[in-house]
C-alpha cells in the first residue's frame, strides 16, 4: 500500500530471524519458488517482519517479494471504513479479496514473470492496478491478518499478539484521527474473534514476547 510507514525495530529483526533459521533449510534445497504467510491482528507488526524477513533472506542470496494484504481489500482504506460504519457486519474475510491474492500466489509458485496486481493509495483512498515483475525471487511473502487463511502457502506464520498485546504500536501508527475512534475497538474486537481461531493452521508462532517457536511439520 503506497502511503504506508513501516519502522522495522530490533524485535521485528529478532523474530524474522528466527523465522528465517527455520525456513532457510527447506528454501535452499527446494528447486521450486516458496510461500510464507505472516498473519496476526492489527499492529502485531506483520508487515515489519515481512520487511525484516525479505532483508535476511535477500543477505542470506535469497530474492524476497512481499505481497500486502491491505492491497487487495474490495475497498480502500477510507471507503472500506465508511462501510464497516454502515453495517458492522461487514468486518471479515469479505472485505478482501483473498481468492486475488491466493492466485498470485498460485502464480508466483508456477514460475510466473510478473503479476498484474492492486495498489492501494492511501491518501487518494484509490485501488489502482502494478505490474510487479517477480525476477529472481525465489520467496514470496504474503502478509495480513487473514494471510492463515490462503491455500497456496508453504510456511504459515502466525503473531500470537492481541489487540490488547498491540495498542501501543497501533497508536504510534495512525494515519488519521479516525483510526482512534471507540468505534475500531468493536472492529477489533471482531477481527479477534475471527484471527484467532486461524492460530491452528500455523507452522510457526512469533511469541508475545516475539521469540519464534515451532508449530507443527516445519
Amino acid at each position: 500500500m503506497r502511503g504506508d510507514s513501516i519502522i522495522v525495530e530490533d524485535y521485528h529483526r529478532a523474530a524474522a530471524e528466527g523465522i528465517a533459521d527455520i525456513v532457510l533449510p527447506t528454501i535452499r534445497s527446494s528447486k521450486r519458488r516458496y510461500r510464507i504467510t505472516i498473519a496476526g491482528e492489527s499492529g502485531g507488526g506483520k508487515s515489519e517482519i515481512a520487511s525484516a524477513l525479505a532483508g535476511i533472506l535477500d543477505q542470506a542470496g535469497v530474492n524476497a517479494v512481499i505481497l500486502q494484504q491491505d492491497d487487495y481489500f474490495v475497498y480502500p482504506p477510507k471507503s472500506n471504513d465508511q462501510a464497516r460504519r454502515r453495517d458492522i457486519a461487514w468486518v471479515g474475510l469479505q472485505e478482501v479479496h483473498l481468492d486475488l491474492l491466493d492466485r498470485h500466489l498460485e502464480a508466483f509458485h508456477e514460475a510466473a514473470g510478473s503479476i498484474e496486481k492492486p495498489l492501494v493509495i492511501y491518501e487518494d483512498d484509490q485501488i489502482i492496478t502494478e505490474q510487479l515483475t517477480f525476477g529472481e525471487a525465489r520467496v514470496a511473502i504474503a502478509e495480513g491478518t487473514y494471510t492463515t487463511q490462503l491455500a497456496n502457502a508453504d510456511c504459515r506464520v502466525f503473531i500470537d499478539r492481541d489487540y490488547r498485546d498491540t495498542k501501543k504500536h497501533r497508536e504510534r501508527r495512525v494515519r488519521d484521527a479516525s483510526e482512534l475512534d471507540p468505534f475500531i475497538d468493536q472492529v477489533l474486537l471482531i477481527e479477534h474473534g475471527l484471527i484467532s481461531a486461524h492460530k491452528p493452521k500455523a507452522d510457526i508462532i512469533v511469541n508475545k514476547d516475539y521469540s519464534v517457536s515451532r508449530a507443527h511439520g516445519v
